[in-house]
């Protein structure tokens, strides 16, 4: 049998970069005192971004400095992120002061577009419609997962219906949808984890974004932990989960943006336990590659030999500290970097 030429699974497609602005728990219901269940079991979104909670007039006007700081050295464009609160249930009017003051800088090429995260159940089709005529561009939603008995165990406060009635309306207002999903959540299960990906493909979703589910100090979670009725899910299992899981995104068309939480001073203060691992993202694309190629690998009848893999996909196969190179001896495959952009399996 001749040699195998293969394609790394990965969608292609340019990748913006991104200015993040963080708004902590901004407009989101679940950080309303009165809210009958409280917050989320796992959110505090101050650990995980860094940020202290500020007004909304100082985020604006932090944000206008950044860009000016931006345009005076010659940078840009960079995409807008508003993230860490409910960007659609901001209070009236604060929406549209932010995307106007981006427009300002849009019109100067140091803003290429904007983009905000939300929850799936504040996802008004006609404040869609309207912000996107106002320059939003993408939403990010939070929908942690479909799974009914995740939800209801998070307190989220909706089900997995809204979810999906979330997704149709970002898509119906002409806005590209990313989703956030959070494998390891009390009540979801690695089979949940698998169909809210297809979920994702299914809905229209561009991106996802992937961060296992943390236990952190102070929230109701790490309570529930220490009660003994929560467990979260070891590394191990996470990786696996989530390498699975990245591949079938792949290969449904879908970018997966990001594998993990940032390494925020505040966040590892924070976390009591759960999978989080600096090197999370790589760990888990590496899998999700040995995957793909081990399937081609045994449908080309299993050869061995020299393995030509592109130079810059040679780290992932190859894993972090080298953990991802014994499973492609064990096939017999003996990965060798070459300059071209294709996989070569050798002949059987």
């Amino acid at each position: 049998m001749d040699a195998a030429v293969l394609h790394h699974p990965e969608p292609t497609g340019q990748r913006p970069r991104l200015l993040p602005v963080f708004l902590p728990h901004a407009g989101c219901p679940a950080a309303d005192a009165a809210r009958p269940k409280g917050r989320c079991l796992f959110c505090d979104q101050q650990a995980q971004s860094g940020q202290t909670r500020r007004s909304l007039a100082d985020h604006l006007a932090s944000l206008a400095r950044s860009l000016d700081e931006l345009a005076g050295r010659g940078g840009g464009p960079v995409d807008l992120g508003f993230y860490g609160g409910a960007f659609t249930a901001l209070p009236d009017g604060w929406p549209e002061r932010f995307l106007a003051l981006a427009a300002a800088y849009r019109e100067r090429g140091i803003v290429g577009g904007v983009r905000c995260s939300t929850r799936p159940d504040v996802c008004d089709p006609a404040l869609l419609a309207r912000l996107r005529g106002l320059g939003l561009d993408m939403v990010e939603l939070g929908v942690q997962s479909f799974s009914a008995a995740a939800l209801a165990a998070c307190h989220r406060g909706h089900g997995p219906d809204a979810a999906r009635a979330g997704c149709r309306a970002v898509r119906s207002a002409g806005l590209r949808l990313g989703v956030h999903l959070m494998p390891g959540l009390p009540g979801g299960s690695v089979q949940d984890l698998l169909a809210d990906a297809d979920a994702c493909a299914d809905l229209g979703a561009e991106a996802v974004r992937l961060h296992p589910c943390l236990v952190l100090a102070g929230t109701p979670l790490a309570r529930l932990r220490e009660s003994g009725g929560y467990a979260p899910w070891p590394l191990a299992k996470a990786l696996a989960a989530c390498g699975l899981t990245t591949l079938r995104l792949w290969r449904a068309g879908v970018r997966v943006a990001r594998l993990g939480l940032a390494a925020e001073d505040s966040l590892l203060r924070a976390i009591l336990a759960g999978p989080w691992h600096p090197a999370f993202g790589q760990r888990a694309r590496s899998r999700a590659l040995f995957l793909h190629l081990a399937g081609a690998w045994q449908a080309a009848g299993r050869p061995r030999g020299a393995f030509l893999v592109p130079k810059r996909h040679l780290p992932d196969v190859i894993g972090w500290r080298r953990e991802t190179a014994p499973r492609y001896a064990r096939l017999g495959l003996t990965p060798r970097p070459h300059d071209e952009t294709f996989f070569l399996l050798p002949s059987a």
